[in-house]
């Protein structure tokens, strides 16, 4: 037992007997914005599910498409009488009495048939239309895929930005530390010589507290938002992820790709045009209601063998079955259904106006989102600037007032206010960078279909 302990701990180390089989190693990845899309777009899951609703739509057209085509089927039945129905006829048949009944048995005891059946729709209404809303039912699957395409690459410009706004932060908050750190240990040396009062290194140590907080809460953000944009890419969250691209590099496309986006063809936003189907879905629907009323025709041929005997032979050789064949015909004509196919077509109308209604209003709604998505946007990018030059002002302020505090010209209450005011300064710099971003996915978002 003292030996067993140490091998299977040695086999569970080594993969063999874990659940699942062994892991797979982790994969490295480097993705620009654009790369981080494109992967997306094929290994993100709703994306996958999405062009498998296509493929579903696709047969479920050819199933529509085959149910007027000809079906063949054929099937094997077999019967064992346990008690042989009896019907009576007149006694003197068999030499009885006249006015006296006797009892007989008609049949076999075992009975089978085999047979088979080609049948062939010829005319039906409900059909045709059934034909044209195949093809509109891809369509709005396809639309479908448009549309989660669109979320999905706004999703991950989204997550792409939050990502790489953690590592701005990170990269502040450590230049940050450092400045205050060295500072901070001058501070202490001229304090020792006697030079400044105790408070001004308590205050520098109450700022390098609190910039190691902020440094630790953003670091734990970072793996969030890197965890959270491997899932949108469809990666495992053991894989290593490297993004290649700034913040300020993507705060500057935004600003130059966005700025020329000013046209807007409501018929070419992707809501809009699943809107358009639903339109054409409604029409149909009013169609099938109305073909109702139209009569349906269909034909088959019928061919079979039937055996019959009070024991089972119907494998023997010598067992005889007797064959049969009859062609028919099916004609349905709807007479009268007490006004209840013209409720049901008076409903379908109905609901025609309600998509026109809806169509309508949408596209009014998307003038209107539009004109907000394009002003948030051009507001994302005054805050821009303005929070550039602020930051600007917040530097140089902070330099002056560390120089003052070094030469002992000001307090490290003075110096701590202008600390605090370059430290906002730069959050909000890199906030306004991060909204630019979203704010220009969110404007592409309504002006594009892609």
């Amino acid at each position: 037992m003292k030996y067993l302990i140490p091998v299977v701990t040695l086999l569970y180390a080594s993969g063999i007997f874990a659940q699942g089989g062994t892991e797979s190693q982790p994969k490295s990845y480097n993705f620009n914005l654009t790369e981080a899309i494109a992967h997306a777009l094929e290994h993100n899951a709703k994306v996958i599910n999405a062009g498998r609703d296509i493929e579903i739509s696709r047969k479920k057209k050819w199933e529509t498409t085959a149910a007027g085509l000809p079906q063949i089927n054929a099937g094997i039945d077999y019967q064992y009488n346990i008690e042989i129905q009896k019907s009576v006829v007149p006694a003197e048949f068999f030499g009885g009495q006249p006015g006296e009944f006797t009892e007989i048995a008609f049949g076999t005891k075992q009975s089978a048939i085999a047979r088979s059946t080609l049948s062939q729709l010829l005319f039906d209404g409900s059909y045709i239309v059934a034909l044209q809303a195949s093809k509109t039912y891809l369509k709005y699957y396809q639309n479908a895929k448009q549309k989660t395409d669109a979320d999905v690459r706004e999703t991950i410009i989204n997550a792409y930005g939050s990502a790489v706004l953690t590592d701005e932060s990170i990269k502040i908050l450590q230049r940050n530390k450092q400045l205050v750190e060295k500072l901070l240990s001058d501070t202490q040396e001229t304090f020792k010589n006697g030079l400044i009062e105790e408070e001004n290194v308590e205050q520098l140590q109450l700022t390098l507290a609190s910039i190691q907080s902020n440094l630790n809460n953003v670091t734990r953000l970072r793996k969030i938002s890197y965890n959270m944009l491997k899932y949108e890419l469809g990666l495992e969250i053991q894989d290593q992820l490297t993004l290649t691209q700034t913040l300020d590099q993507l705060a500057t496309e935004s600003v130059a790709t966005s700025l020329n986006a000013t046209n807007f063809d409501v018929k070419q936003n992707i809501d809009y045009k699943i809107l358009e189907n639903l339109n054409e879905q409604r029409q149909l629907e009013y169609k099938l209601e109305r073909s109702k009323a139209l009569p349906s025709l269909s034909a088959n041929l019928n061919f079979g063998y039937n055996a019959f005997s009070d024991r089972f032979t119907f494998l023997d050789r010598q067992q005889r079955w007797l064959n049969y064949s009859f062609v028919g015909a099916s004609l349905n004509i709807p007479i009268f259904s007490s006004f209840a196919r013209s409720s049901r077509t008076q409903q379908a109308k109905i609901a025609i106006e309600q998509a026109k209604t809806q169509l309508i209003a949408t596209e009014q709604a998307l003038q209107v989102q539009f004109a907000k998505a394009k002003s948030d946007f051009d507001l994302a990018v005054e805050e821009f600037q303005t929070a550039k030059k602020s930051l600007d002002l917040a530097e140089r302020i902070e330099r002056k007032q560390q120089v003052k505090f070094v030469e002992g010209l000001s307090t490290s209450f003075d110096y701590n206010d202008a600390q605090k005011q370059l430290y906002s300064a730069q959050q909000a710099f890199l906030q306004t960078m991060s909204d630019i971003i979203n704010k220009r996915s969110a404007l592409e978002r309504v002006i594009s279909s892609n």
